[in-house]
């Protein structure tokens, strides 16, 4: 789920729209920031753009990447498991998944390590998703160009034509045909594009949740090596996928159920080929300026919390909506032990229901399974869970619609509003001007039901939506909000603020099945070009460009545990700047919250709270293993992946 919650299933309220309703809404007037008024920093960066796209692995998108020499990266290609064809390597089985049993014959508890596990001869079969066809009356792909332009205004000039193509053809949740050997997938990763399968294509999305990636990694403390000191083995993503998918809602296993009811099979085993051409504006980007081949979402799981994780260096919580932690409704609590003859069918999980966790009681359904694995570690990993405080774990809406109203009104499934303090708190206290630029908010500020099916701005990717502070007023509304619309305007005009934080709507966010990475490439085109068209601009911004999480695909890379929550797999990381030129690639340990440590170390502020993530100290990484910390805990603060001029 990336949009707002309106039925009990999680459905969105979509209706028809005419043409005038797409035209661009004018914002409220915005503050200059002139550039000789800036903060002092610590760097020559005096703009941080940061640009968070949907759901992509490091390996789903770089798999075949080979930097420039002198430089090494930590991929499918270079590990050989497989080659730049495509093709299984002969190192091939370090892919390999397996399945599992989760059941009440282990005694009907969840576990993060499942046993009795068998490798799979043959995957699951891989299935389709996405539009079957193209609609000007539905989303993505449209029928007419002149539609689209109405719909999209965020797309470099080039890539408005791919929001004509790319419809599947084929009912989503069937099998796949456009990729070779769909039913007769071997035991690991495969390529998705092919012959019959373009770059330009929609795809299925596989299963991001909680308590489901935390399976997915299999993690165990009796597996930690040297090497992989986590003991994470990444070797159950199809079984969870098939088992459990995106969640129940509590409702019963349905009869003859198999390893397609849930609409994935092994979605997340497929990759692309950038050897072969895919991606190609993030090679071309990965080529001139600096990348990370180990950065991570922060959170296990999905959009919701990884953008609050991002907001905040923390989780929050069920309140009363002024402070004070509540229990959410019953069946709002997470509780992922299998039900009654079942493997792995969880009692209570879905996009409606179960979001919340109590992780500080060892009594609560899953918790004792993941913090007992961090306690186990040679370095213990502290959960980091308040007492009586029920965080949330995965996609609910924020307290608060577009135009200040509670969401609550709209929908039951709607964390409280907060105040518990974010990035934009400390550099409010400071004086230092921020900005939320989300794509489609301007709409969205009219159409808080999104009955509008044009209206796609994500409500649960805007940190700030979830606060009082900035929600509370049409004040502070109009001063920290902003369509994308208004960011155009800024970086020609130079009113840029010193911190963006910029997010594609659903149609360019890359989002598997609902977006293709080709139009989140498109998007981010766009931004960079036009901040390399304005000199003064680009002689003092960085631009980080991201992804919110991995969407549930597969990804060969080592995971840090750091707290109850996460991380979580490895997602790209591209910093564009004139300070990371050379096709360098970063090994240093970062999630989310590095980018919180570098725009605190930018500007000289201190950690959001005591508890916060971004007190966790820089890593100590050894040549031996540059990526894993010896410290663990630890996270850096991206500063060394930047060449700055010596003074």
């Amino acid at each position: 789920m990336k949009r707002t919650v309106n039925g009990p299933n999680g459905t969105l309220k979509c209706g028809a729209m005419t043409l005038i309703a797409l035209q661009v809404f004018a914002g409220p007037p915005q503050s200059a920031y002139a550039q000789t008024a800036a903060p002092a920093t610590t760097t020559p960066i005096k703009h941080v753009i940061v640009i968070i796209g949907e759901n992509r692995t490091f390996d789903h998108v770089y798999a075949t990447y080979q930097p420039k020499e002198g430089e090494t990266v930590s991929n499918l290609l270079s590990k050989k498991i497989v080659r730049a064809n495509g093709k299984p390597g002969p190192n091939y089985s370090l892919s390999a998944q397996f399945s599992a049993l989760d059941n009440t014959a282990s005694g009907g508890v969840y576990s993060v390590s499942p046993q009795s596990k068998s490798i799979y001869s043959t995957l699951p079969p891989a299935l389709a998703g996405g539009a079957s066809e193209a609609s000007d009356t539905a989303p993505a792909p449209f029928q007419t160009l002149k539609v689209a332009k109405l719909a999209d205004q965020g797309l470099a000039p080039a890539y408005n034509k791919f929001l004509l193509t790319g419809a599947t053809g084929i009912p989503a949740g069937q099998v796949d045909t456009r990729i070779d050997n769909a039913t007769s997938l071997r035991e690991g990763v495969f390529q998705i594009s092919g012959a019959k399968m373009p770059y330009d294509a929609y795809t299925q999305s596989p299963v991001h949740r909680f308590f489901q990636m935390w399976q997915q990694l299999d993690c165990n403390a009796d597996y930690a090596t040297k090497d992989n000191s986590s003991g994470c083995l990444n070797d159950l993503f199809p079984w969870v996928e098939t088992t459990i998918g995106a969640g129940n809602n509590g409702a019963a296993l349905p009869s003859n159920f198999n390893d397609t009811t849930t609409g994935e099979g092994s979605t997340a085993m497929g990759f692309y080929n950038m050897a072969q051409g895919d991606a190609p504006y993030f090679k071309e980007l990965a080529d001139e300026y600096t990348i990370s081949d180990n950065f991570h979402q922060s959170v296990m799981g999905g959009t919701g919390a990884n953008h609050i994780m991002f907001g905040f260096a923390d989780s929050i919580w069920y309140s009363d909506g002024n402070g004070n932690p509540m229990t959410p409704p019953i069946n709002q609590v997470e509780n992922p032990n299998p039900q009654p003859s079942t493997n792995n069918w969880y009692d209570q999980d879905g996009y409606s229901g179960g979001s919340y966790v109590n992780c500080a009681d060892i009594s609560q359904p899953g918790v004792p399974a993941v913090t007992n694995y961090l306690q186990s570690l040679k370095r213990p990993v502290a959960a980091n869970c308040a007492p009586g405080h029920y965080y949330l774990v995965n996609n609910y809406n924020p307290g608060y619609n577009g135009d200040g109203t509670l969401t609550a009104q709209l929908s039951p499934f709607t964390i409280p509003p907060t105040n518990v303090k974010s990035i934009g708190d400390s550099l409010v206290a400071k004086n230092i001007p921020f900005k939320y630029y989300g794509e489609g908010w301007d709409l969205y500020v009219t159409d808080p039901a999104e009955s509008n099916t044009y209206d796609r701005y994500c409500n649960i990717c805007n940190p700030f939506q979830y606060q009082t502070q900035f929600m509370g007023t049409q004040a502070t509304r109009e001063k920290y909000m902003a369509d994308t619309t208004q960011l155009y305007e800024d970086i020609d005009t130079n009113n840029l603020p010193p911190v963006s934080v910029v997010k594609p709507s659903g149609f360019n966010d890359g989002h598997p099945a609902s977006s293709k990475l080709d139009l989140f490439e498109g998007f981010v085109k766009k931004v960079v070009n036009q901040v390399k068209a304005n000199p003064t601009l680009w002689a003092d911004t960085a631009i980080f460009v991201t992804f919110d999480e991995g969407g549930g695909y597969y990804d060969s890379g080592y995971v840090q545990p750091v707290d109850f929550f996460g991380d979580g797999t490895r997602i790209p990381l591209i910093i564009v700047s004139k300070y990371s030129k050379g096709g360098h690639v970063s090994h240093e340990y970062g999630d989310h919250v590095s980018l919180i440590k570098f725009i605190e170390k930018n500007w000289g502020l201190s950690p959001i709270t005591s508890r916060s993530r971004d007190n966790l100290p820089n890593p100590i990484q050894k040549a031996g293993n540059p990526y894993v910390p010896t410290n663990s805990p630890a996270i850096g603060d991206l500063t060394d992946d930047f060449q700055f001029p010596s003074n």
